[in-house]
């Protein structure tokens, strides 16, 4: 019988969406052994980046000689804080590999095939449609040293971001958990002081097996709005949140700093190359994937200046008439033509703008 190995790899992808934004700058990356068709071992690349997924799924088991490799992502053939990965597989006597995409890092890009092949080790690269843009964050990372920015909003039926009326929410909470679901695949959440200040929000991740999760937070604060009491003043402590303001600031900050805020300081945000700088500095701080949760103010600066690679926009159902309300103009929004997403929301939509 022909062995299927899409239906490998597809599970290796599945195994690394585990860890999708929880390993700093190294990728995410999937492995499973198979020997006689049947799987023997898998594993995922560890929070934080390391150990690799090879490394975890070959150590798993005691005799894995004459198995196949099915991996997300190109072996790694250089030494870092950790020997390559080509080096375990050799010694382990693993007879085929199978990736799905080859490595943009300069140092490993396509020299696994050349230095297993030497080995008696077949190696293959298989292309796996269903998964191309699995890797846009790290393939971002490497090509431009900027993180994977994606932003979501969430409007009514007639466009509106803000309800008038004492309701805080306006999608329903099928909708809220999947907002919750895509904040666990990005390792840093952006949102302004305003925004929280508004909703006083905790930006964590609140569902079942994700339980309070919390990216690390960065708060756009330029003239230090940032209210007393709200309830991430109480958790300070236990996440990195930094507060983006203006070098003008920097004797105002140290109140800030008391608290347990860390600082980033910048000229302006006002043009595009503004925004540019100040991803730079998130990504030189080991932030690969950002996810952006602003209104529609700061959200309309990141559209206009090319900012956003992805945007998620959760629409209700219900129409808020003259209880709705927009601070700006929701016209980026409204004209922006996006894909639906097939996801079950009840009677809220997904659509996905991919940039």
């Amino acid at each position: 019988m022909k062995t299927n190995h899409n239906n490998y790899l597809n599970l290796a992808f599945h195994i690394a969406e585990r860890n999708l934004g929880q390993t700093g700058l190294n990728p995410s990356v999937g492995s499973v052994i198979v020997r006689n068709d049947s799987v023997i071992s898998s594993d995922v690349t560890s929070i934080n980046g390391r150990p690799h997924s090879e490394f975890n799924a070959l150590n798993k088991i005691h005799n894995c000689r004459g198995a196949s490799l099915y991996t997300t992502l190109e072996p790694c053939t250089h030494f870092g804080k950790t020997p390559p990965c080509v080096n375990l597989i050799i010694k382990k006597g693993i007879k085929k590999v199978f990736y799905a995409f080859d490595d943009p890092d300069l140092r490993t890009y396509r020299k696994a095939r050349d230095i297993l092949k030497k080995k008696g080790i077949q190696t293959r690269l298989i292309s796996n449609k269903r998964y191309k843009n699995f890797y846009k964050s790290y393939f971002k990372n490497k090509k431009k040293n900027l993180p994977l920015v994606t932003a979501k909003i969430a409007v009514s039926k007639d466009f509106f971001t803000i309800n008038k009326k004492k309701e805080r929410w306006i999608t329903n909470l099928q909708s809220r958990k999947i907002s919750h679901l895509l904040r666990s695949k990005f390792d840093c959440v952006i949102s302004t002081s305003k925004s929280i200040n508004l909703d006083n929000s905790l930006l964590n991740t609140r569902i079942d097996g994700l339980n309070y999760f919390k990216p690390d937070l960065f708060i756009v604060d330029l003239n230090l709005k940032l209210k007393k009491n709200l309830f991430l003043n109480k958790i300070i402590k236990k996440r990195k949140t930094y507060i983006i303001t203006k070098k003008e600031n920097s004797k105002k900050s140290i109140i800030y700093k008391k608290k347990g805020f860390k600082m980033i300081f910048i000229n302006s945000l006002i043009n595009k190359d503004n925004f540019k700088l100040l991803f730079k500095k998130i990504y030189k701080k080991g932030y690969s994937r950002v996810f952006i949760e602003s209104g529609l103010t700061f959200l309309n600066k990141l559209i206009k200046f090319q900012i956003l690679d992805d945007l998620y926009i959760f629409k209700s159902n219900v129409k808020l008439g003259k209880h709705g309300k927009n601070n700006i103009s929701s016209k980026y929004i409204k004209y922006i033509k996006s894909k639906v997403i097939s996801v079950n929301l009840k009677n809220d939509r997904l659509f996905k703008k991919v940039f």
